[in-house]
């Protein structure tokens, strides 16, 4: 397994090698032992998946808030997505920090995006399924957003504002220089 680091410390990159053969390939795309060495604090409850039939549809900057938070280990299953991540907790050293990975399919990236940060992505092609772990289960309650294009965080993202397809409540969510955030150090 290949671990990149990223701009944040804390957010990591894992590339699982796949093994090739004439039929195809094999991947072990998670190792609750091998990841342990690497993040020995997550342990994930639950898997979600999302599938996105459009080019340049945003999901994102979502978050759960405390005692709901949750650490996310993301992978494409198919298409290609830019994934992004956000430092929220307040008093740390990168917060408003962000970092973007390109994440697909073929390249096998998987982002380790911990808890006390935004987390979203765009598509980069029709019919992305994403797949992603969590540490805490979903709480209706602890769910929120921040805008994915605040110009506060000025996140370069593959495609202008005018292409990208958003649900309401990412369209509607408020802007990270008004976001009262709920994660601290």
């Amino acid at each position: 397994m290949d671990i990149i680091e990223t701009a944040i410390p804390d957010v990591k990159v894992f590339v699982p090698p796949a093994f090739e053969d004439s039929r195809g390939a094999f991947s072990e795309t998670f190792s609750h032992r091998l990841y342990a060495e690497h993040t020995p604090d997550v342990l994930f409850v639950q898997d979600n998946e999302s599938r996105s039939v459009k080019r340049f549809t945003v999901r994102g900057l979502h978050f759960q808030a405390p005692p709901f938070e949750q650490t996310k280990l993301v992978r494409v299953v198919r298409g290609r997505i830019y994934d992004v991540t956000v430092d929220a907790r307040k008093g740390s050293a990168t917060y408003g920090k962000w970092v973007g990975e390109e994440l697909s399919a073929a390249n096998r990236k998987q982002l380790l995006a911990p808890a006390g940060f935004l987390h979203g992505f765009m598509t980069l092609e029709l019919d992305t399924i994403v797949a992603y772990k969590v540490t805490n289960y979903y709480d209706k309650a602890s769910d929120g957003a921040v805008h994915w294009a605040s110009p506060s965080l000025n996140i370069s993202w593959p495609a202008p504002a005018e292409n990208v397809i958003l649900s309401e409540k990412d369209a509607s969510a408020v802007d990270f220089s008004a976001f009262e955030s709920p994660f601290s150090i």
